[in-house]
């Protein structure tokens, strides 16, 4: 007796969770799609096709090469960046030489100013 109510509890189980066979589904047909409304177009700006693209490689002009960087752009900004920094580094170290030179030993360097031996 216990083994047929094991069986019979283990029947309802799966009968719950197992998938569906699909019989429910058999003798339903799929609903006729609904004919499509058709629009009326309105006369309206002309529309003007966009220009097809082309690529740079299919052109009949070959490239200049003498005429085209051989390097990219953003070295070329490092490098001029860089060499004004020492340029910068430069001026700023004549400056302090300059003021080293006019507080140690009462040199003047600005000669280039207009009266500037009179002054100093």
């Amino acid at each position: 007796m216990t083994v047929s109510i094991i069986h019979a509890l283990a029947h309802w189980i799966l009968g719950v969770f197992r998938p569906g066979t699909g019989r429910r589904r058999a003798g339903t047909h799929p609903a006729a799609a609904a004919p499509a409304r058709v629009r009326e177009r309105r006369p309206g700006p002309a529309v003007v096709p966009l220009p097809v693209p082309r690529s740079p490689y299919g052109l009949p002009v070959l490239l200049d090469g003498a005429r085209t960087a051989p390097i990219r752009p953003y070295v070329l900004a490092a490098e001029r960046a860089e060499q004004e920094r020492e340029r910068e580094r430069a001026r700023q170290t004549r400056r302090r030489v300059a003021l080293v030179l006019a507080a140690d030993f009462g040199v003047d360097l600005d000669l280039h100013v207009v009266g500037a031996e009179r002054a100093a």
